[in-house]
């Protein structure tokens, strides 16, 4: 399995400035082989990991549950 390793901060600065979906990123990375996504903070911290599935409809599946985590984890990080 590739392990990608994505700076949350400027990946998601990039996402609004350039106006894109994180997830029509994800379904663009889809080739049929499982990824792990590793998101770290700008102290190379570990926010995140994430398994790119092989398939849009599992990605499809995966929105809403990856997007309530990881604005836990953002919260949980900013509050410590």
């Amino acid at each position: 399995m590739q392990t990608i390793t994505i700076q949350a901060d400027r990946f998601f600065e990039l996402l609004k400035r350039d106006n894109i979906s994180m997830w029509s990123i994800f379904e663009q990375m889809i080739d049929g082989a499982e990824k792990m996504l590793v998101f770290i903070d700008e102290q190379e911290h570990e926010l995140m990991r994430y398994i790119l599935p092989a398939s849009p409809e599992k990605l499809k599946e995966d929105q809403s549950a990856f997007t309530t985590l990881f604005a836990e984890k953002l919260a949980q990080r900013q509050s410590s």
